[in-house]
């Protein structure tokens, strides 16, 4: 027997659109389904000196652990991080509470914003410290003051403004060159404005930060600062959404100094850790993590585990983040270091859809081969029966003999060339002695046969 022929073309162009088709499923899932995150990030934080800078220093040190370099840009706050962000300046900061669209309206559509939230991940009170301005029964004292309020454009600024316009503070001011009310809007604030207020150059701080903040403990630690609470916080809370009442404690600060010597009640609002969109999802699950680790302590003004969390947020909630708090981390980050969880997780999505594809395809393959071969064979005995039916239907001359046995020459080399599973064998020597068959009908006298 002859050895097997050659692949054909056709055969060659199956195996070859089949490898392109492969090829481009690998390189769709590891560009678009599953690319590897970025080893570098930039986060936008805040003041130098204040708790959004402090925070993105910690997230800086974990993320570092997993070869992540997280870029730090200070900022003058809340709404500069707020530009980058939709900008595409930064990948994740911190966003004041209040200045997203869920603040205004619960119910707005996701696809106006770009920017998600991981979570909410610090109250921010706002801290009103003075000398001796008492301002429990509203901030209404203030007119005609000198107010350190933060740097212009930032969201401690605007937070300010909105509060004072509310008692008809500063009323048609314009910031430092005063309002109409004789009030001056000074534009400092961490640990500048605490030592404006220290040196008596204004008589009052109003700083929207969390407890970490340099600034805000260095005035709870100081006993000549008078820190308001205000009677108007659950009045305040209904009208501006945004803010919700905490209480600061006494003794909460310094118990061997009685500070603060009685309970503080506050107007908070939220800090929220905001990426854009289109952050990898391994590299949300990663901060999500930093985020428990930063956030979780406890501080004066809340328990421990209070942080972070997916309520009242300013932005729809990451898809990450829902599965997070639901959830906890994935599975392969939970057991295996972060880069190794996302090789082995770009693995499975390349194993899935090919699995997906092989399955049903090696549950058909047998069916299609099977029909494959009997097709051949049944075409081989269609020749034979066309050749029969022509002989019979008239006498053949000599050339129309010579014909038919080149054909049936080429069908029986045909059938030795082919390449045939044991339990076809029977078929196959029945076809060959049907060749042979028609054969002998052809090698019969003219006139003498079947013809």
């Amino acid at each position: 027997m002859k050895a097997p022929a050659l692949p054909t073309g056709r055969r060659l162009l199956s195996w070859a659109v089949g490898i392109v088709l492969l090829t481009a499923l690998i390189w769709w899932v590891v560009h678009f389904l599953s690319p590897m995150p970025p080893r570098t990030l930039v986060m936008s934080t805040g003041a130098p000196d204040g708790a959004y800078h402090r925070f993105g220093q910690r997230y800086r040190e974990i993320l570092q652990a997993d070869g992540i370099t997280l870029e730090l840009r200070p900022s003058s706050g809340g709404i500069e991080n707020l530009r980058r962000l939709n900008e595409g300046t930064a990948s994740v900061g911190f966003v004041q509470g209040g200045t997203g669209p869920l603040a205004a309206d619960a119910d707005a559509p996701t696809e106006s914003t770009p920017l998600r939230s991981l979570a909410t991940v610090a109250f921010e009170p706002v801290w009103i410290f003075t000398h001796t301005i008492d301002v429990s029964k509203g901030l209404g004292a203030l007119k005609g003051k000198r107010i350190a309020i933060g740097v212009a454009g930032s969201g401690n600024a605007k937070v300010v403004n909105e509060l004072l316009s509310v008692y008809g503070v500063g009323a048609g001011g314009d910031g430092r060159q005063g309002a109409t009310d004789g009030t001056i809007f000074v534009n400092e604030g961490g640990m500048t404005a605490a030592a404006l207020l220290r040196g008596h150059q204004v008589d009052a701080v109003i700083i929207v930060a969390a407890p970490q903040s340099l600034a805000v403990q260095s005035l709870l630690s100081d006993a000549a600062m008078h820190l308001a609470s205000l009677d108007h916080v659950e009045g305040l809370a209904r009208r501006f959404p945004y803010f919700q009442s905490v209480s600061l404690k006494r003794g909460s600060v310094d118990p061997a100094r009685d500070l603060p010597s009685r309970d503080i009640e506050l107007l908070a609002t939220t800090a929220n850790l905001v990426v854009r969109d289109e952050l990898h999802p391994a590299l949300a699950y990663l901060l999500l993590e930093a985020a428990r680790q930063v956030h979780r302590r406890p501080t004066v003004i809340n328990r421990a585990d209070d942080f972070p969390n997916p309520k009242a947020t300013d932005f729809p909630l990451a898809s990450e983040a829902d599965r997070y708090f639901k959830n906890g981390r994935p599975f392969l980050q939970s057991y295996l270091p972060f880069w190794v969880a996302s090789y082995v997780q770009r693995l499975i999505l390349l194993i899935v859809p090919l699995v997906a594809i092989l399955v049903p395809v090696a549950r058909v393959l047998p069916e299609l081969i099977a029909w494959r071969r009997h097709s051949r064979l049944y075409r081989r005995y269609g020749e034979l029966k066309f050749l029969e039916q022509d002989m019979g239907s008239h006498t053949l001359s000599d050339e129309d003999r010579q014909k038919a046995r080149e054909r049936l020459d080429q069908i029986e080399e045909e059938i030795i060339q082919a390449k045939f599973p044991l339990d076809f064998a029977d078929r196959v020597y029945t076809l060959r002695q049907h060749v042979d068959y028609v054969r002998a009908q052809l090698n019969k006298p003219a006139g003498g046969g079947t013809a």
